[in-house]
């Protein structure tokens, strides 16, 4: 119950702190998952129409993944320095593998009895990928951006350690402070209802965008 009370103080006095830490966190996830759709997007595209490249693009991404966001931010640290831009970089690296892997999965799976009667009408490649392709997989490309996206509020926390700022820099100030349980909460708890808050929107709109036969 003290904890409680001490959480809503923290809320009561430093309201517009929070807010901009909150602000600034979904930025920064925002901006990631955007540029590494700019990115992925195309190259999902690109390898569902080259397949044989695909095993190059999802190792390379793979390997990227599996680096511990930590030593990501270290590295690129040393490279582009302190700040939120060095964390935007961290997030459009660790986005990529589920966007570029669910284009390249709904370019794909798009039935190729409507790509064939597409050509039989004349439509150029570009014209299939806009009106056939792209419509009936988009819902899957949603999905990945539902992924990336959670994926980079949680990573965006740790941004805190570069002077990035963001909700972890609440979370850090709670772990310095004797007693600090409820400050740490002050962070913690919109970290947490930012990335259920997203999934769901996100969900949504990956059911809105769904082929109308597949609902």
């Amino acid at each position: 119950m003290q904890t409680l009370t001490e959480l809503w103080n923290y809320y009561a006095q430093n309201y517009s702190y929070v807010w901009e830490e909150f602000y600034r966190h979904f930025l920064m996830s925002a901006y990631g998952v955007l540029f590494a759709a700019i990115v992925g997007i195309p190259i999902g595209i690109f390898i569902a129409r080259h397949a044989k490249l695909s095993h190059w693009v999802f190792s390379i991404t793979n390997v990227i993944q599996t680096i511990p966001s930590l030593a990501m931010l270290a590295v690129l640290m040393l490279v582009m320095g302190l700040g939120p831009n060095t964390v935007v970089t961290s997030l459009f690296l660790y986005s990529l593998l589920p966007i570029i892997r669910n284009t390249y999965t709904g370019i794909r799976s798009v039935d190729h009895a409507l790509i064939e009667s597409g050509r039989g009408m004349g439509m150029t490649k570009f014209q299939l990928l806009r009106m056939v392709e792209l419509p009936l997989s988009l819902s899957v490309i949603m999905a990945g951006l539902r992924t990336a996206l959670v994926i980079s509020i949680s990573i965006a926390t740790i941004g805190a350690f570069i002077g990035a700022g963001g909700l972890g820099a609440i979370i850090i100030r709670g772990t310095n402070v004797t007693d600090g349980t409820a400050i740490i909460l002050a962070g913690a708890i919109p970290t947490a209802l930012m990335a259920v808050v997203a999934d769901l929107g996100m969900g949504w709109l990956e059911k809105r965008l769904a082929p109308q036969g597949s609902k």
